[in-house]
């Protein structure tokens, strides 16, 4: 599917089905697989031949939404995994280990800090924590013979940052190290990191890539093009796997395909984190509408944004596609199309006027979400940030004040109306 538009393959990759073979995707909804022969079964768990052995490391219709997303990412490999914040885990602990560091920026998801700063430094991998507003000298300080991998957010949630792919992979490869995306915010609609050089791409499937709030997921997909052989600092995947007598996933699969095939059969294998067959068939009816729905999330948004600019009872509004935003020459560069739907701001009278407005607002929903067809709103200083220190929210990008709101598919004069409403209510 390499050659069509975006559109077409979020409907058409994936899946091929054969003569007389169902047109949509069907569950395969088995935790086993028959073989013919105890030979053909053992060269499938010595990684000899290719097939389904468990469904806990990989099931039909699990992989045909993998392939879709790869594609869509224009990755060489996806793995698909229990939730978003199951993919980040894997896609470091797949290179690092105890002793090893990673680089991270600091304007990402609160629930994204707490792994990194709490639950790694716990299994002894250290992350150390980098702004936007570093030096290149600055941020190069902080890598040294022991980092395994850089870190950042296309769209940190909810600092809406734009990540500068291009600049922070370019010190990542200098320093001999992969760059990792979280895509998620963007989707590969409205940003594609490997063609900015990043070589790992990860998405919590959760948000828009579902779409409809409901089914939990993650995915790491593989760029294919970082050199895991040079400079030997990845021995996981070119020394020999005794956990499969002796495979070395560089030289048996390909530098291309080693990552995210070490990360299936070994690490969804041992920790047990696999995407279930239902959740991934309902995870590929959203993707089916994954570029219509960014399309109207971004339309959507801007206008929106545009209101609480001129609304006298907003102190602040930024959404990276506003003209005068600080980070808006970053979108304009990374995300084209739109900046999807998410947009922060802040309410006058601070944080107890905040609450009110959350709580007089009717089409919009309080919710412990973002990014899906229904328009929600969150406070994450008390809610999905709520366990960072001040000093962690200021890195973070989050002030007390601040507003998440996710803008949905509704009608846009709707959700306006909506807004200016509460507002209104806020000040009373």
């Amino acid at each position: 599917m390499s050659n069509f538009k975006i559109e077409t393959k979020c409907i058409q990759s994936g899946y091929t089905p054969a003569n007389g073979e169902p047109r949509v995707l069907p569950i395969c909804q088995s935790t086993t697989y028959k073989y013919d022969s105890a030979s053909h079964l053992g060269d499938l768990f010595d990684l000899k031949a290719p097939g389904h052995m468990y469904t806990r490391i990989s099931n039909p219709t699990v992989d045909a939404v993998e392939k879709k997303i790869a594609d869509l990412e224009g990755g060489t490999g996806a793995v698909l995994c229990s939730s978003g914040q199951a993919a980040n885990l894997l896609a470091i602990l797949n290179i690092t280990s105890a002793g090893q560091n990673i680089v991270s920026m600091s304007s990402i998801y609160g629930g994204t800090i707490n792994l990194f700063a709490v639950t790694l430094k716990r299994l002894g991998i250290e992350v150390r924590f980098v702004t936007p507003e570093m030096s290149d000298e600055e941020v190069a300080s902080h890598i040294d013979e022991n980092t395994r991998m850089f870190f950042g957010e296309t769209i940190a949630n909810p600092a809406l940052v734009v990540f500068d792919i291009e600049r922070y992979a370019k010190l990542a490869h200098a320093h001999g190290i992969p760059l990792v995306v979280d895509n998620t915010f963007a989707t590969p609609v409205l940003c594609r990191p490997f063609e900015f050089g990043a070589d790992i791409v990860v998405h919590s499937t959760t948000k828009y890539m579902d779409g409809h709030a409901q089914v939990v997921g993650g995915v790491v997909v593989d760029g294919g093009r970082f050199d895991w052989t040079a400079g030997g600092k990845y021995p996981e995947l070119t020394e020999p796997d005794a956990s499969y007598h002796g495979v070395v996933y560089t030289k048996d699969f390909g530098n291309e395909n080693a990552y995210f095939t070490k990360l299936r059969v070994q690490l969804i294998r041992d920790f047990g984190t696999p995407l279930a067959p239902l959740p991934a068939y309902l995870l590929n009816i959203g993707l089916e509408t994954l570029a219509l729905r960014m399309e109207r999330h971004c339309v959507n948004a801007l206008k929106v944004a545009k209101f609480l600019e001129q609304n006298e009872n907003v102190t602040w509004v930024n959404y990276p596609k506003l003209p005068g935003n600080s980070q808006f020459e970053l979108a304009e560069k990374y995300l084209p199309l739109g900046a999807c739907g998410v947009i922060s701001f802040g309410v006058k009278g601070g944080r107890e006027a905040a609450v009110k407005f959350m709580d007089s607002l009717r089409l919009a929903a309080i919710v412990v979400h973002v990014a899906d067809a229904r328009t929600s709103v969150l406070h994450p200083a008390s809610t999905t940030h709520r366990q960072l220190t001040d000093e962690q929210l200021i890195d973070a990008g989050i002030t007390p004040d601040l507003v998440r709101f996710s803008v949905g598919i509704e009608n846009a004069d709707d959700i306006i109306a909506d807004l200016a409403e509460a507002l209104d209510a806020s000040q009373k």
